[in-house]
């Protein structure tokens, strides 16, 4: 058993309840123990930041002393909260900002998918597979913030991740790879420059069905609600082919799906672009 501290984040409570509720189904059946952290708080993204730069550090901290109490590595599922936590600490380290907690600096912070995408729990996945996603197509979309700014993450493959793709190979899907998987996809321009949003998530689209993809994998939740939702909404130009509509699943559902776990079919059913024929019939296996 594996056991770790776990931040879910506010989109995990709200529009993104089936990431959480697959993150929950399959770290059960890897043996992985979250830990939800008791009295979490909002880690301020994405608005603290361009607000006040004191509190856009101290909001995450606090939840970097409750994960330490509890003695273990911390894991997070959200890019944007993955990305303003590792801030925080380097903005502590640096003395950027008082640290009223104390912090040793001394727990990890890591993201959720790419934790499963590394041993053991590698050797866990291909072990717990049952419907293997034999001829399934996908394209990994990692989107801008999970492995950037490099300086806080640690990583040096922000510019071609490839953690996504391992993990669908490893369930037996066909990861293609494209150049648009750590493209911004406008997320933070839905509602102040909604056309410009659209534009970022047509292109996306495009390229997706461009490259012969069945799905999208993702693995944050912003990203999931702004590719899913707004497909019904792109802008087509006189005289241009329209684009089909592509489903935008977690890597957490595409586990649970190899997994043979039941209890995907509720989340899946909440998504807006719904599951193409390639999908639903490895789901029927």
């Amino acid at each position: 058993m594996t056991q770790l501290a776990f931040y879910p984040g506010c989109a995990l409570q709200s529009m993104s309840w089936d990431y959480r509720k697959s993150i929950i189904r399959t770290a059960k059946a890897l043996d992985l123990e979250l830990t939800e952290l008791e009295g979490w708080s909002c880690c301020g993204a994405s608005a603290a930041h361009s607000l006040d730069e004191r509190m856009s550090v101290l909001l995450p901290a606090r939840n970097l002393a409750v994960a330490q109490a509890l003695g273990h590595d911390l894991a997070v599922a959200c890019p944007m909260c993955f990305k303003r936590l590792t801030y925080a600490r380097h903005a502590l380290q640096e003395q950027k900002v008082d640290d009223p907690w104390g912090l040793k600096m001394d727990m990890a912070i890591v993201d959720l998918a790419r934790l499963m995408a590394s041993e053991p729990l590698l050797s866990r996945i291909k072990e717990r597979i049952v419907v293997p996603l034999n001829g399934l197509r996908v394209v990994c979309y990692y989107g801008c913030q999970v492995v950037r700014h490099p300086r806080y993450t640690g990583y040096a493959d922000y510019e071609n991740p490839y953690h996504l793709d391992l993990l669908a190979k490893t369930l037996g899907a066909v990861p293609i790879d494209w150049s648009f998987k750590a493209v911004c996809c406008g997320a933070s321009l839905g509602i102040p420059k909604k056309q410009i949003g659209l534009s970022l998530v047509k292109k996306l689209i495009t390229q997706a069905r461009a490259c012969g993809a069945h799905a999208i994998v993702v693995c944050c939740p912003l990203c999931q609600s702004n590719l899913d939702l707004y497909q019904p909404q792109l802008p087509q130009q006189e005289g241009e082919p329209s684009v089909d509509a592509i489903p935008v699943l977690y890597y957490t559902e595409l586990l649970s799906v190899a997994f043979g776990l039941d209890t995907i079919r509720s989340a899946l059913k909440s998504h807006m672009v719904r599951q193409e024929s390639a999908i639903s019939s490895v789901l029927a296996q």
